[in-house]
């Protein structure tokens, strides 16, 4: 028995939809693999676990939150969750993923059809000298109103590979912004140590200053009392207004970084101030983890890879050029010369028909440009495998520096205590007559140099632990990617 009409044109829908799906699986894009590079099973510098670094087994996930409460510092967390809000390098930065994101939407609308509608009311005049027309020299009004729909089915992809190149980039500009925010947070950490470290500095500095005054005044009594000559007043005369200009110095130094602190919360620097706190800083144990996680945590290899990805996107993008693109179109409106029936069926226009078009030769510049695509992803991937090197030599440079740190602090504190210990010596030795006061003045710049020194390793045991939360980055973790 012959199929009807109705069936006929059932099977022609199938075979074409089927057509359709088939064609619509086509994807020039190549296969993506995150590139490969070598890491080491440990970093050469971890501490051994008698000096009371933790290694971080491997788990799931990473600690969530701000990095920055592992220090122990309410101060300092305060400021920092002023960052996001105030911070205009972070906002920037937020603006630009938001364009980015923006881009995604903007690829993803090209499977969809293009709809557009449109009404006009014109009056035109042909021309009198015309032939076989009957409008010749006639002045007519024409009222047209309708609809029109183009579709490009995505046949080989190029559409899908757009979309993954900025669903991609979408990810990179999502980590840069991770990335700001670990720069601005790690700046703001280690400016606030620099700044507690020269509150202290400032603290050993006054107490000198009032010693040396105190020391000056007795040896200017004991001059005018004939018990000493001019020598050893002229010695701690030098002695005392040396210590004040370097006392002066460190004002100049702690407002330039109260200024820089006000600057990355996004304050005025006229209007922001931090009253001195002289309490010691202590640097934490931080746990290392293993090399492989930098791979998870550092936010800027997380970008680099997604970059490389954006460029793999765009070979495919780079491939599909050389297909044709398939375009479907239909319009339908109502169109008259007489407004009066304008809405009648007698006014009804439609069309409806494919364009398949394709370029058959452009000199070499579709070829050129699927090169350009090439290099560029193989230069991606340089910029990722550096990356990771980068971040590599950043953790070992702080693990060793830690190191070295951790011994020094115990030497020089061993050093603070012989110099006191000298200085009380000397000091005694003088009041007894056995030696000038220029052994004291020795004595004393001893001692201040020491405890100085003690300061500053401490100062640069706090920049080093700071710039090893920021080179293994932090407690940050990959957001869930956009759906592509």
């Amino acid at each position: 028995m012959p199929r009807s009409f109705d069936a006929n044109r059932r099977a022609g829908r199938a075979v074409v939809a089927a057509a359709a799906a088939l064609l619509a699986g086509c994807s020039t894009l190549p296969p993506y693999h995150a590139p490969s590079v070598a890491l080491p099973a440990h970093y050469a510098n971890a501490p051994a676990a008698s000096t009371g670094w933790a290694v971080a087994a491997p788990a799931d996930g990473q600690p969530l939150g701000p990095w920055w409460t592992i220090f122990g510092e309410p101060e300092l967390d305060a400021l920092e969750a002023r960052v996001d809000v105030s911070n205009q390098t972070v906002k920037k930065a937020v603006t630009q993923l938001q364009q980015a994101r923006a881009m995604v939407d903007y690829q993803r609308a090209g499977f969809f059809p293009t709809i557009a509608a449109g009404a006009a009311a014109q009056r035109y005049r042909t021309s009198q000298n015309v032939l076989d027309t009957s409008k010749a020299g006639q002045t007519l009004p024409d009222y047209t109103m309708g609809l029109t729909a183009s579709w490009e089915p995505d046949l080989f992809g190029r559409i899908r590979d757009a979309t993954a190149n900025a669903s991609a980039s979408a990810q990179a500009s999502a980590a840069d912004l991770e990335a700001v925010r670990l720069a601005v947070t790690s700046d703001l950490a280690k400016d606030y140590f620099d700044l507690r470290s020269l509150d202290r500095q400032k603290q050993l500095l006054d107490d000198s200053v009032t010693a040396y005054a105190a020391a000056l005044k007795l040896l200017q009594q004991q001059l005018q009392d004939g018990a000493i000559d001019a020598s050893a007043v002229a010695q701690a005369q030098t002695q005392l207004e040396s210590t004040r200009t370097r006392d002066a110095d460190v004002d100049v130094v702690r407002a330039q970084l109260v200024h820089a602190i006000a600057t990355l919360v996004g304050e005025p620097a006229s209007t922001f101030t931090l009253p001195p706190r002289v309490e010691p800083s202590n640097a934490p144990d931080i746990p290392a983890g293993l090399p492989s996680e930098l791979l998870q945590r550092r936010p800027d290899i997380a970008a680099a890879e997604r970059r490389v990805a954006a460029a793999n996107a765009q070979i495919g993008e780079a491939h599909a050029a050389f297909f044709p693109d398939l375009v479907l179109s239909a319009s339908v409106g109502l169109e008259s010369s007489f407004f009066a029936p304008f809405l009648t069926a007698p006014s009804l226009f439609w069309s409806i028909g494919p364009q398949l078009a394709g370029t058959l030769f452009d000199g070499g510049k579709r070829r050129a440009t699927l090169h350009g695509a090439t290099a560029q992803y193989d230069g991606s991937v340089a910029d990722y495998r550096q990356t990771v090197l980068v971040a590599l030599q950043q953790v070992e440079d702080n693990l060793s520096a830690l190191q070295t740190l951790a011994s020094e602090t115990q030497s020089e504190a061993r050093a603070v205590s012989a110099a006191n210990l000298s200085l009380k010596l000397t000091t005694n030795r003088f009041d007894a007559g056995a030696v000038s006061y220029l052994d004291v003045v020795t004595a004393q710049t001893i001692a201040l140099s020491n405890q100085l020194q003690a300061e500053d390793i401490v100062q640069r045991r706090m920049d080093a632990s700071v710039a090893l939360m920021k080179a293994l980055g932090g407690p940050w973790k990959p957001a869930a990617a956009p759906a592509s």
